[in-house]
């Protein structure tokens, strides 16, 4: 697998919600290589904050050399990358990750399921699958984001907590009351919401890939600090743990317990 370490100029930072910003970056390399499903990892311009972020890829423009990233404030690290304007820099490692597999798809209508800020890297999915796909979005009410974007890709079907919007509940309340139906599906959010996409996936014998959200140190692997619990032993390693930032962060369902 290809990584860079490049110093990236910050094109554009969007607010999109209260919360969620939007971040286009110019790099010479990692444009090229990314693939839907991989992350970055970012680091603070504040020096003491030691550890770099783990960001997901949105979109990776190619021919400009561009990838959008979009983060949640959630933390000083994240809420000093609310702060940076156009012309600022950032060190940035990647891409990194094993992303989703396309070529699963083939042959196949999509369903693309996301909740949160695992929705974003969605967005690079949908935009490389040529087949038919249905979004299901998730949100905690009506302060949504990037639907737009995707409404221009696929059938878009929105679950609001409140009922704001769309189908009141999650997202897999959407999929029954709207009977939404595919042959494949590809998922990216909280626990909870995976757990019951991989159970759901098992009931209606589709193939399943999800991608996990988790705290990394280091994003290659080296550190273990990102582990979760494998169906069966690791090649490497010899335990039942695959590592989400090396091995993942997308795995076949069936792969991993929840």
């Amino acid at each position: 697998m290809i990584r860079y370490t490049e110093t990236v100029r910050v094109l554009k930072n969007e607010a999109l919600t209260e919360d969620i910003f939007l971040l286009d970056l110019q790099t010479d390399k990692i444009a090229e290589e990314a693939r839907p499903g991989q992350f970055v990892m970012v680091t603070c311009r504040d020096e003491s904050r030691l550890l770099p972020r783990p960001i997901s890829i949105c979109t990776s423009d190619i021919q400009r050399g561009i990838i959008t990233l979009v983060i949640r404030r959630c933390g000083k690290g994240t809420a000093e990358f609310a702060r940076l304007a156009a012309g600022d820099s950032l060190q940035v490692l990647g891409p990194l990750g094993n992303g989703f597999p396309t070529e699963k798809a083939e042959g196949r209508r999509a369903l693309l399921v996301g909740g949160g800020v695992g929705i974003p890297p969605l967005l690079y999915l949908a935009e490389s699958l040529p087949c038919e796909k249905d979004i299901i979005l998730g949100f905690r009410n009506a302060d949504t984001f990037l639907t737009e974007h995707f409404a221009l890709l696929g059938n878009v079907h929105l679950a609001t907590e409140d009922g704001s919007l769309g189908t009141k509940g999650n997202v897999l309340d959407c999929i029954r009351q709207e009977q939404i139906e595919g042959g494949i599906i590809y998922a990216c959010g909280p626990i909870p919401m995976l757990r019951a996409l991989k159970a759901f996936a098992q009931e209606k014998n589709l193939p399943c890939y999800l991608s996990l959200e988790e705290r990394m140190a280091c994003g290659i692997g080296a550190c273990l600090g990102c582990v979760c619990r494998a169906s069966s032993p690791d090649p490497h390693f010899g335990t039942e743990t695959r590592r989400v930032c090396a091995d993942g962060p997308v795995f076949e369902a069936g792969d991993i317990l929840l």
